[in-house]
């Protein structure tokens, strides 16, 4: 990871703002500093969606859930479980933070979709906060019917195609939304990012492509066309929240923990996603929150901010 240390929020001058097109820049909220990611499997990817053979591959085989099943396959292997070490080495995880010991892991998968300890993602205690649901890199569309793109300026996705109901469509037209992208370094739990009463999880089947930017920069639209699931959450001050997960490349599998109809508590546990990048998306109605000002500002700017699960990254607003 490379990292240009910047003021939080600061604007970066003209000259270093300027990137080749593939490389992913974002800004970190911890650090302070203005990074450029690591992608794991880049050449991969940019073969895939850059060149007339890789598209050709995409369509004939990788968006398929049977190729994303066999992946998923070999990361269940017990011999998976030789790639756990090298792969926290070459990252720089922290296995403090992990709730078992590296050595204890049966498989990759297993690793992959490992717990935390609870002390490593303490969830904010402001009465009025709403968390991060998700370790990732954020973007955030404060008012959907004023947007002018997430990746990519002028590039958005319906919210119709995404969510595939008109009742729906029409309620959170105008509302917040906040995009969650994971890669396969994360964390890869998602929680809830408000106390509410979640409903029961309707699935819509989809292809399933990457999710990373490198593709999203193709197509934004995947992100609406991927395997998803949705959970609709009432809430007590929030109303109503949506809340949905992206399958993507090699993640065919997302897993629900949580029980529908049972109260749950800012930053419980909803569920995790098996080997792979993928994403969350958090929808609320409209007028109902303000995001934070740095999560607005790189927005803006159509960067990614990254932050942890448990940590602020909204404040709902006073009720009218």
């Amino acid at each position: 990871m490379t990292c240009i240390r910047n003021m939080r929020g600061a604007r970066m001058p003209a000259s270093e703002e300027k990137m080749p097109s593939d490389s992913i820049e974002y800004f970190d909220r911890y650090r302070n500093e203005l990074c450029t990611e690591r992608v794991y499997g880049k050449k991969y990817l940019r073969w895939t969606y850059a060149t007339a053979a890789g598209r050709l591959a995409l369509w004939a085989l990788v968006k398929r859930s049977v190729f994303s099943q066999w992946y998923g396959w070999r990361m269940d292997r017990p011999v998976s479980q030789s790639k756990v070490l090298p792969f926290i080495s070459e990252f720089g995880l922290d296995p403090a933070e992990f709730a078992d010991r590296p050595e204890e892991y049966q498989s990759f998968n297993d690793f992959f979709s490992r717990k935390l300890r609870p002390e490593a993602r303490p969830i904010d205690s402001q009465a009025d906060s709403l968390v991060f649901p998700a370790d990732g890199r954020h973007l955030c569309i404060p008012d959907l019917s004023a947007t002018d793109g997430l990746f990519v300026k002028g590039q958005m996705f319906e919210l119709g195609e995404l969510l595939g109901d008109d009742e729906l469509t029409e309620q959170f037209r105008g509302g917040a939304l906040l995009l969650s992208r994971l890669c396969p370094t994360d964390y890869h739990r998602f929680h809830f990012p408000a106390d509410g009463t979640p409903g029961d999880v309707r699935l819509i089947n989809g292809p399933l492509y990457s999710v990373n930017p490198i593709a999203l920069r193709w197509n934004i639209r995947i992100l609406a066309q991927n395997k998803r699931t949705i959970t609709i959450m009432d809430t007590e001050d929030l109303g109503r929240v949506l809340l949905l997960e992206i399958g993507a490349t090699n993640v065919g599998s997302i897993h629900q923990t949580f029980s529908p109809k049972t109260p749950v508590s800012k930053g419980d546990e909803k569920g995790f996603f098996r080997f792979g990048g993928s994403s969350t998306i958090t929808i609320f109605e409209p007028g109902r929150i303000q995001f934070d000002e740095d999560l607005v500002h790189h927005s803006s700017e159509h960067r990614e901010l990254y932050a942890r699960m448990g940590d602020r990254m909204a404040v709902a607003e006073p009720a009218s």
